[in-house]
C-alpha cells in the first residue's frame, strides 16, 4: 500500500499506524535497515532532517533530562550533507523496503529545498520539510515555520519548481507560535499533501542544580528544545487545532509525548493519520524496541518495558591530580563508580562541552585521556581543585565466557579498558597475558604501567613507525588451550587483531571487541553509536568477533 492509501483519513478509520520520528531512532543506515527488518509494527520510518551540505550540530551536551519521561534537546540538525547520504538512501531503496520512508529535509531558503526535493524525491515516499526545529541556525527550521507567509511562500516555490513529484511532501510545524491552524492551512493551500506535528517545544533553558550552569552547548546559550511527556497534551491541542483548519483530506503525521498505548489512542482521537514515536525509545531497551511497539500497536502495557533510569544527571569532582605523558594524560579526580568492562561515562565541564570516556580505575576516578580537539583541550587545561563532572554510567557490563587463560591487547588510549577487564578477570583466576601498543616508549614508565602490571605479565610494544606493531608478537603458543581475547584500540588495529587471532584458531566468539563509537546521547536516542545494528550506548561496548562480522558492522 502506497503512503496516500495508507494514511489519508485514517484519523477516521480508527487504525494505530506508527512511525519514528525525525533526529530519534532511524537516524542512521543501519538503524533504518534495523526498523525495516526487524520491527514490523512501525509502518513508517523517517530519517534524521538532511541537508545540502554538512553540518556539524551542536557541540555535546546534547540532551539534558529534567525530571523523569521530560527531556530538553539541541542536536541542531547534524548531518552529513547530501552528497554523502544520498547513495545511502538509493542503496535502501534498491536494497527493497517494508516500510514507508519518510526523508526529512532542511534548508534556509526556496533554492535549496528544491534541491533537497529533487535529489531525495525519487526514493521517497513522503518528504517532510523541516520548519520546525528551534533551536536550529537563523534561517532553518522554526525562522520559517514561524510565519504562515514566509512558509507557504516555501512551499509555493518548491511546489511550482517540481511539479512531477512523486512523493507526499509533508511540513513539519513548531507548536511554539500562536496559531498553528493559520500556518498548517496556508501551506496546505499551496501544495502541501500534509503535516507533521509537532516538532519540540520551546527552546527552553535547562539549568544544571550543582554548577548552576546551562546543560546544553549552543549559540542559543544553552536553551533546546523540549520533549517527552510534558508535551504530550500540547501536541494534541495542536493537532486538533489543524485538523479543524485543514480539514479531513490532508494528511497529519501525530508526535509529541507518546509514551503508551493511551497516547497512541489520543492522538489518532486528535485527527492525527499516524502516530510518531520519538524521546520514549531512550526509556526502552533496543533490544525490546520490537515489543514495545507491538504493544504500543495493540493496546498491550508497556509499563515493564520502560525505565525512568537514564545516565543524564551529573556528580560534580574535583581534580585531584594530572599526570602528563606527552600527548596523553592520566586525570585522576576525586569519588568512585563501580564501571565494569563494557560501561563508561561522559566527562563535562560547563561551557565547554562533554565527551565518553572509559573508567581506568574506579577508585580514585581515573582516566586516561588524549589530547584531539577542543573538549580534551579543556580537559588538559584543568588543575588540581578544578571542578569537573561526570555522568553515567552509560552502556552496560559485557557478558562473557569464562577461560583459564586471556590475551589482553590494547592499542593507544584503548589502554585505559585494559584494568577493567584485569578486574573482571582476576576474579575469575584467570591467567592474563597483557600487550599494549604505543606510538613509542616513554623513558620511565608507560601510562598505566604499575596498574596493569598487578593483572599478569604485560608487554608494552612501541609502533616504531609502523602501527599496530604490537599485533606482530601474537603467536599460536600465546593462544593456546583455552584463551579467551579482548582487544581494546583503533577499529582498524582491532580488526586486524581479531583476524590474526581467528587464523590461529581462536573461536570467533572468545575474541571481544569494544567498539568505543561515537556516542553523543549516551541514552539510546540520538543513534550516533551504532555498531553492526546495536547501540553500545545502551548494550555495552563489546562485542564478539562473530556477533560484528555476522552484522557487518563497520569498524
Amino acid at each position: 500500500m502506497d503512503a496516500a492509501s495508507l494514511l489519508r483519513g485514517n484519523h477516521k478509520k480508527g487504525n494505530i499506524i506508527l512511525s519514528t520520528v525525525s533526529g530519534v531512532g532511524t537516524t542512521k543506515d543501519e538503524l533504518i535497515r534495523l526498523f525495516d527488518r526487524s520491527i514490523p509494527s512501525v509502518d513508517i520510518i523517517t530519517t534524521k532532517s538532511f541537508q545540502v551540505t554538512p553540518n556539524p550540530g551542536n557541540r555535546e551536551p546534547i540532551v539534558c533530562s529534567p525530571s523523569p519521561g521530560n527531556f530538553g534537546n539541541s542536536v541542531g540538525l547534524r548531518n552529513p550533507g547530501m552528497d554523502v547520504i544520498l547513495p545511502e538512501i538509493k542503496a535502501l531503496r534498491e536494497d527493497g523496503l517494508r516500510a514507508i520512508l519518510n526523508i526529512s529535509l532542511s534548508a534556509s531558503n526556496p533554492e535549496d529545498f528544491i534541491t533537497l526535493v529533487k535529489a531525495f524525491d525519487p526514493y521517497a515516499d513522503m518528504l517532510e520539510l523541516n520548519f520546525s526545529c528551534p533551536h536550529a541556525a537563523a534561517g532553518f527550521g522554526a525562522s520559517i515555520g514561524n510565519d504562515a507567509e514566509i512558509a507557504s511562500s516555501y512551499v509555493e516555490a518548491i511546489c511550482k519548481a517540481y511539479p512531477e513529484r512523486k512523493a507526499l511532501l509533508i511540513i513539519k510545524l513548531t507548536p511554539n507560535v500562536p496559531d498553528i491552524g493559520t500556518i498548517a492551512k496556508a501551506v496546505i493551500d499551496k501544495g502541501a499533501d500534509g503535516i507533521a506535528a509537532i516538532n519540540t517545544v520551546g527552546p527552553k533553558l535547562y539549568i544544571e542544580p550543582h554548577s548552576e550552569k546551562p546543560i546544553l552547548n549552543n549559540k542559543l546559550g544553552g536553551k533546546g528544545g523540549a520533549s517527552g511527556e510534558w508535551v504530550r497534551e500540547e501536541a494534541l491541542s495542536c493537532i486538533s487545532a489543524i485538523r479543524k483548519a485543514i480539514g479531513d483530506e490532508p494528511i497529519i503525521l501525530g508526535m509529541g509525548g507518546v509514551t503508551r498505548p493511551e497516547d497512541a489512542r489520543a492522538m489518532i482521537e486528535a485527527g492525527a493519520d499516524s502516530v510518531g514515536i520519538g524521546s520514549a525509545l531512550s526509556r526502552v531497551n533496543p533490544q525490546k524496541w520490537e515489543d514495545y511497539f507491538n504493544a504500543m500497536k495493540r493496546g498491550g502495557d508497556v509499563s515493564s518495558l520502560l525505565t525512568d533510569d537514564l545516565p543524564l544527571q551529573y556528580t560534580p569532582h574535583t581534580v585531584i591530580s594530572k599526570e602528563m605523558h606527552k600527548d596523553v594524560m592520566i586525570l585522576t579526580i576525586t569519588g568512585s563508580m563501580d564501571c565494569k568492562a563494557g560501561e563508561f561515562v561522559f566527562l563535562w565541564i560547563p561551557g565547554k562541552g562533554e565527551k565518553p570516556f572509559s573508567v581506568a580505575v574506579n577508585d580514585p576516578l581515573t582516566f586516561l585521556i588524549k589530547k584531539r580537539g577542543a573538549f580534551t583541550e579543556a580537559l588538559f587545561e584543568l588543575e588540581p581543585g578544578d571542578e569537573v563532572y561526570t555522568r553515567g554510567l552509560s552502556g552496560k557490563p559485557m557478558v562473557y565466557r569464562k577461560s583459564a587463560k586471556a590475551l589482553l591487547i590494547g592499542g593507544g588510549t584503548g589502554s585505559a579498558v585494559l584494568p577493567l577487564i584485569g578486574d573482571m578477570l582476576k576474579k575469575d583466576g584467570t591467567e592474563m597475558d597483557i600487550r599494549v601498543g604505543v606510538v613509542e616508549r616513554e623513558n620511565g614508565k608507560e601510562p598505566l604501567e604499575d596498574v596493569l602490571s598487578t593483572y599478569g605479565k604485560v608487554m608494552f610494544v612501541a609502533d616504531d613507525g609502523k602501527p599496530g606493531r604490537v599485533l606482530d608478537t601474537i603467536t599460536a603458543e600465546d593462544v593456546a588451550g583455552d584463551t579467551a581475547c579482548y582487544i581494546v584500540g583503533p577499529g582498524k588495529m582491532m580488526q586486524k587483531a581479531a583476524e590474526i587471532l581467528s587464523s590461529l584458531g581462536v573461536a570467533d566468539d572468545s575474541i571481544y571487541l569494544s567498539m568505543e563509537k561515537n556516542t553523543m546521547c549516551g541514552i539510546g536516542m540520538c543513534g550516533e553509536c551504532v555498531c553492526g545494528g546495536h547501540l553500545p550506548c545502551k548494550e555495552g561496548t563489546f562485542f564478539t568477533w562473530k556477533t560484528l562480522k555476522e552484522n557487518k558492522a563497520e569498524l
